[in-house]
């Protein structure tokens, strides 16, 4: 297999450059997840809980995946985490606050239909959106 794109390029195409996960975009330390879960607020969808924490002085959206034991073995939940990053992948075109972001599937999210998983994520972000920008329309005392 060659890493050569179809059309001769070398570099995938600005679309698809656009839309990768980058390291920068993920939470990674446990640290991180732990401050989400404490002093975070939640959004609950019929197959998703959303945590997610406001962040000061910096800009852009990192987001996080926690997929335990209980949801199945390691083939599952791997997949589960691929189906959410492409989820959350589609929902970066659009500018999002800076915020952490850590998505929980719940068991009845293994045989839901990709479509109806990527609108829960929408709609979750959708949530987060509305939530900063009345935290940024209230006045400061």
């Amino acid at each position: 297999m060659s890493s050569v794109a179809p059309n001769g390029a070398s570099q995938p195409s600005a679309a698809r450059r656009r839309l990768v996960f980058l390291r920068s975009g993920r939470l990674l330390r446990h640290a991180d997840f732990e401050r989400v879960y404490q002093r975070g607020r939640r959004y609950f969808a019929a197959h998703i809980t959303v945590f997610y924490l406001l962040r000061v002085g910096s800009d852009g959206m990192r987001t996080g995946f926690t997929v335990g034991r209980a949801f199945g073995g390691a083939v599952e939940r791997n997949r589960m985490k691929r189906r959410l990053r492409e989820a959350v992948r589609m929902q970066q075109a659009e500018s999002m606050p800076a915020v952490d972001v850590v998505i929980n599937p719940k068991k009845p999210a293994r045989d839901m239909d990709f479509s109806e998983l990527a609108k829960e994520v929408a709609q979750a972000f959708l949530a987060i959106q509305r939530f900063a920008e009345k935290q940024a329309s209230r006045p400061v005392s």
